[in-house]
């Protein structure tokens, strides 16, 4: 039986997450940022690297270097 009072803490906990690194805004570029790592050039070891960075630093661009250091276009 799911309690309400919980699926409710667990939706309050997500959303002060989603605030603390910037809204809902600086998620989506996140997002974003994160898939143009994943489908960039290189081994997944320079991308799941490539990610931390990104991660890292909520809701800013950074760089967008590919894994392999190349700067995007």
């Amino acid at each position: 039986m799911v309690s309400f009072r919980n699926v409710k803490r667990i939706a309050d906990k997500a959303k002060d997450q989603v605030e603390k690194r910037g809204g809902s805004d600086a998620l989506k570029e996140d997002a974003s940022e994160l898939k143009s790592i994943a489908k960039g050039k290189g081994s997944i070891k320079d991308k799941a690297k490539a990610a931390g960075k990104a991660l890292k630093d909520p809701g800013t661009k950074g760089s967008e270097e590919t894994p392999a250091g190349e700067k995007s276009a």
